[in-house]
């Protein structure tokens, strides 16, 4: 028999086919949609990397390193045991329990990883150590290649004050504002009167939102000089502040930066990123519907002199806010992956991560200039294991006991580090995960989106998935006009859910009725059979009083086959599906308007809960006499919250300003809990002496815990 000698490059071919599961080998041949560039096996690159990070980022970097042929080691925390990257990686090792300080920022353990597992080179993602100078200077002293740029790049655009001083030499815009270190609150109130209000505070080291406060004033400066420092100092280990001139009401638009070590730099177009809340990221876009071609060159081009001007080699991005007359002004500039970077892979075609394992390694970039396309249309959701309706999104904890991402949608890309089962905990970032949709127009990705989000399944937490589509319908976004107040100004009074017009309400109740009438069929049979042979012919007509929203009607359901016809106030609906009751997602029609809803609850007393168009309403469906009945039931009296202080969401209590017997003024703070990094201060509803105080500084408290009593 002939000997076969295995090359290395088919050995990488093996490998990658051998770590990939089903459900990513399906990806990769799905992938084609979205990533033109070639895989090239005989490439030689790294035989292992390490992923110094967690969640839908080391996922989404793994994948990559599978494609290219690529072994991988994921580290977690304790907490992180078995989560999905760690399943994903070749090899894991923990690095220490949940606090990211103990374990995701620990230095020592991180490189002791690399020690023993031989890895090669460090992906570090985003966020914890990815813009850390000194951890690519320690990776550097021991051989180990930083899949990112130098340690002076990071350096230079990590700190916010050098950073803008560099931007003015290379001729980029700035905002005008102090460049220097602002050393306490009272200097803050002097150069914020200076400037003029409104300012900016932001983190010298900062970014994610994380660190920044807007103040209109002197005492808002003072309560922001406190806020930001101290989130600087919990989230980046450096409680350095800024400020600047706010511009008031821009757009955030970013533009991407790829360059290599041989002194090639491309921009790969913008991203539009104006939707958010506090200052972090909720729904992005590729590429502008503001922009015109010469706005985006001029962008462009000085992004790239950004990048010479400290030798930057790696993927990145220049951050700009954008006036009404598209004057641009450099903001920072991100020596990292950005969250939002899978639009522009969709629109040109690259994957990033292998460009920035390739430059790494230091291959040149293969493409010039004029070979970035624009190529169609690209949103990215952020999906957030969060309540809306309260400040936009405050933090939801809990275990995902029923998960269902919509990638059998066509053209819908999910990056997610979660799967039914996963914990959501108050240690880490609240993403569920970043929903992409593309289309060749901006309308056709914007319809893929509202179809996605529809169809995304989502149990055991609290989520974000009625505000992401009620921005993504709303007319002014679809237009595209927008900034960065979009959510303040579309909802002064904060986010209510959908608010339903009277089409949409009859369809709702239709469709309530038409569920709780097949639920009633359904519990009638055995086997597709009456339970009991000798009962009376199947009931076809079905009085109904239908409650939504504290509105009661009077409803009568027909059946006929699969198709329920449906009266109220005059109107007849057909309401027809399979009614697949056991099915997390119910597709129906209603008189020829195809609608994808949620059953989320049902209960035997007739309380429905449905998830439509977003959002989730709770109806209440029963038969005449049981809603004859039920007038005799007693309500239940709502507790007076006026004299107690809630928890709004789980996390740690930072600082308790108040004792047993103090007055205090209404709006004055209470206390200060800190979720996912970002601190909250609790304040007063009434002028009243203080009872009782039920939390201290250090305790977890969870969503509706008592921290505080008034008399």
């Amino acid at each position: 028999m002939a000997a076969y000698r295995v090359t290395p490059a088919l050995q990488r071919v093996l490998l990658a086919w051998k770590h990939i599961s089903f459900n990513s080998r399906c990806c990769i041949i799905a992938s084609h949609a979205h990533y033109s560039t070639a895989y090239d096996l005989n490439e030689k690159t790294f035989d292992k990397i390490l992923i110094a990070n967690r969640g839908e980022i080391a996922c989404r970097v793994i994948k990559t390193c599978k494609k290219m042929g690529i072994k991988t080691v994921a580290v977690h925390s304790d907490v992180d045991s078995s989560a999905v990257h760690v399943k994903m990686a070749d090899e894991a090792v923990c690095v220490g329990p949940a606090p990211t300080n103990k374990s995701y920022l620990n230095m020592d353990a991180i490189m002791e990883a690399i020690r023993k597992t031989g890895a090669q080179a460090v992906h570090p993602g985003y966020g914890f150590l990815s813009e850390n100078k000194e951890f690519a200077r320690r990776l550097a002293a021991e051989g180990v290649t930083f899949i990112g740029p130098d340690t002076h790049a990071i350096q230079a655009m990590g700190d916010k004050i050098e950073s803008k001083l560099i931007a003015k030499k290379a001729k980029v815009n700035t905002i005008p504002g102090f460049d220097g270190v602002v050393k306490d609150a009272g200097e803050a109130v002097r150069i914020a009167g200076e400037i003029g209000y409104p300012v900016m505070i932001k983190a010298s080291a900062g970014g994610g939102g994380k660190g920044m406060r807007i103040a209109w004033d002197d005492e808002e400066t003072r309560e922001g000089f406190r806020f930001s420092s101290q989130e600087a100092a919990s989230s980046f280990g450096d409680d350095r502040l800024l400020i600047e001139k706010f511009i008031d009401n821009p757009r955030h638009i970013e533009i991407q930066v790829l360059a290599d070590k041989h002194g090639n730099a491309l921009w790969l177009n913008e991203r539009e990123c104006s939707i958010q809340r506090r200052n972090q990221k909720v729904v992005e876009e590729a590429p502008s519907t503001f922009l015109d071609p010469e706005t985006r060159r001029a962008m462009g081009e000085q992004a790239v002199s950004l990048a010479r001007a400290v030798q930057y080699s790696s993927a990145g991005t220049v951050e700009f806010l954008v006036d009404s007359k598209r004057n641009f002004y450099f903001l920072e500039m991100n020596t990292r992956l950005q969250v939002e970077h899978p639009i522009t892979e969709c629109i040109t075609g690259l994957d990033l991560v292998q460009e920035m394992i390739r430059v790494a390694k230091g291959y040149p970039l293969r493409q010039k200039q004029a070979d970035i396309p624009i190529n169609g249309w690209a949103l990215e959701s952020r999906v957030y294991a969060e309540d809306p309706y309260k400040s936009f999104g405050l933090p939801s904890i809990g275990r995902l006991n029923q998960y269902q991402e919509p990638v059998n949608l066509s053209k819908v890309r999910v990056d997610s580090g979660i799967q039914e089962g996963s914990d959501i905990s108050i240690y880490y970032d609240p993403m569920i995960s970043k929903l992409v949709t593309y289309g060749s127009t901006r309308a056709e990705a914007l319809r893929r989106m509202e179809e996605a989000l529809d169809n995304y399944v989502i149990r055991g937490v609290t989520h974000n998935i009625p505000l992401l589509r009620e921005i993504i319908t709303h007319p002014l976004f679809v237009k595209g006009d927008i900034s960065t107040k979009f959510l303040p100004e579309v909802y002064p009074d904060g986010f209510k859910g959908h608010q339903l017009a009277d089409s949409e309400r009859q369809e709702l109740l239709a469709t309530a009725a038409s569920l709780f009438v097949a639920a009633q069929l359904r519990s009638q049979k055995f086997l597709g059979n009456l339970r009991v042979s000798t009962s009376q012919q199947e009931q076809k007509r079905w009085e109904l009083s239908v409650e939504l929203e504290k509105g009661v009607h009077a409803v009568t359901v027909s059946s006929s086959g699969s198709t329920y016809t449906v009266e109220l106030a005059g109107k007849s609906l057909d309401v027809t599906s399979e009614w697949n009751l056991a099915s997390a997602l119910l597709p129906v029609s209603i008189n020829g308007t195809q609608r994808t809803v949620q059953c989320i609850s049902r209960s035997p007393g007739g309380e429905i809960s449905l998830q439509y168009l977003g959002t989730v309403y709770k109806v209440t469906v029963l038969s005449k006499l049981a809603e004859a009945l039920s007038r005799h039931m007693p309500e239940k009296v709502p507790e007076d919250t006026s004299s107690i202080l809630r928890s709004p969401m789980p996390g740690s209590v930072v600082a308790v300003s108040v004792s047993p017997g103090d007055t205090v003024a209404e709006g004055q703070e209470i206390c200060v809990i800190e979720a996912m990094k970002m601190q909250n201060s609790m304040t007063a509803a009434r002028t009243a002496k203080v009872k009782s105080v039920h939390c201290k500084p250090g305790e977890t408290v969870g969503e509706g815990d008592v921290l505080v009593e008034l008399e």
